[in-house]
């Protein structure tokens, strides 16, 4: 397993390799190669924090990171960091590769000073890397209630000394929220496949 920052050369195939990734997992077809795409033209963009694991010359896993804004309680914003997508290829998931790139880079953002880091994803899975849901904290997501508890909303504190004052409503990049018709066009650039409507996808 090797760990190393995303190359310029790498921009194609590390969009393929999200498509593969999650391609029919949340909704027939996906849209997460696009937002990719889109993400790495944006100035949200983090290159530093953009990294792959490669097996025997073959880049098998990727994650990429990008700066939100928290609106701050006491006034006046905050960039905060998020990652997604993480793609791992079908064949090499569930052995411990997105593990290792999401605990690999979440020290290199604490090293390079970021106060935190949030991620909307599965409790279950995100809680073995230290992240508890964001309201604990005093964190909310852009509409959301804050009476009640959003568990798919998590942070990660990188500086406990910031936590004191990182309250308030989280807003993602635009460029994560795109239209089918950009995604369809786009798509049109990768082998075609079948769109397929499956049982616990969430669109």
């Amino acid at each position: 397993m090797k760990i190393r920052q995303e190359k310029k050369e790498d921009f194609f195939p590390v969009e393929q390799l999200t498509r593969e990734a999650f391609y029919n997992v949340y909704r027939p077809g996906c849209t997460e190669h696009f937002v990719l795409h889109r993400l790495r033209k944006d100035r949200c963009f983090v290159k530093k924090l953009s990294y792959v694991i490669e097996e025997k010359g073959r880049i098998v896993a990727y994650v990429a990171y990008a700066t939100g804004t928290l609106a701050l309680d006491s006034g006046g914003t905050c960039p905060i960091l998020l990652f997604g997508p993480i793609s791992v290829l079908p064949s090499f998931q569930n052995q411990g590769y997105g593990s290792a790139l999401i605990r690999f880079t979440l020290q290199k953002a604490k090293q390079m000073g970021y106060p935190a880091v949030v991620i909307t994803g599965n409790p279950a899975y995100y809680r073995r890397f230290g992240f508890v849901s964001a309201s604990k904290h005093g964190i909310f997501y852009h509409g959301t209630s804050r009476k009640e508890e959003s568990p798919f909303f998590m942070v990660k504190i990188l500086n406990t000394k910031d936590a004191r004052v990182l309250k308030g409503v989280y807003r993602d990049p635009p460029c994560y929220f795109q239209d089918g018709k950009n995604v369809s066009s786009f798509d049109r650039l990768f082998p075609k496949r079948r769109k397929e409507r499956r049982k616990g996808q969430l669109e």
